[in-house]
């Protein structure tokens, strides 16, 4: 018990530590949280300080989710990867380092999964790239990739009979969707701001 309780402990650490602030202070000179959505995450860094400050933080925040979940296997302790990684979707979303302020853990969240439940991981990046290209909207894809990932747990919980991965990742997936509450009402008002990577420009 006191080593399943060291390792959450640490998982929660670890989801903590608040990249797009270190990137944004010690690359930029900024804080992070105070301009765009305010959170620290990929899409906010990606939005205000451009792709290779957006690149590092989403490779921080999905390494630290993957990292936090083979906490388990490196110590050799009896515990599902998929609770390490909560503890550090947790930590990513409240971080101890940063007010408990943080972002919305889809990238953590990812890295948890790709551990846990590589050909769910697949199935939900394919879901979010597919609704990205469609509407340009992160927070959309997210959502989207969030409730289908609802159903294909439940189905790999029934083939591989590992309903501990369906019964949590259902609950993080509402999670993950609750903390888009606010993107759900501006893309219902047509206000969601939109990424520009898939616009077409004019040839000179």
């Amino acid at each position: 018990m006191i080593e399943i309780i060291g390792i959450l402990i640490l998982g929660y650490l670890l989801g903590s530590i608040p990249f797009a602030l270190l990137v944004g202070k010690w690359g930029h000179g900024i804080d992070i949280r105070k301009l765009g959505s305010g959170n620290l995450g990929t899409t906010n860094t990606f939005r205000v300080l451009g792709k290779k400050a957006g690149t590092l933080v989403f490779i921080g925040d999905l390494g630290k989710g993957a990292v936090a979940s083979l906490l388990p296997l490196l110590l050799s302790v009896d515990l599902h990867p998929i609770f390490a990684g909560i503890a550090a979707v947790i930590g990513h979303s409240y971080p101890i380092f940063a007010k408990f302020k943080g972002g919305k853990a889809v990238a953590t969240s990812g890295g948890m999964l790709l551990v846990a439940s590589p050909v769910l991981f697949l199935v939900l990046l394919l879901t979010f790239l597919l609704t990205l290209r469609l509407s340009r909207m992160v927070s959309l894809g997210s959502i989207v990739a969030a409730a289908v990932g609802i159903f294909v747990s439940i189905g790999i919980g029934w083939w591989t009979e590992d309903w501990i991965l369906t019964i949590f990742f259902s609950i993080l997936a509402f999670f993950v969707i609750f903390k888009h509450r606010e993107n759900i009402k501006r893309i219902r008002n047509g206000t969601e701001s939109k990424i520009k990577m898939f616009e077409k420009h004019p040839t000179s």
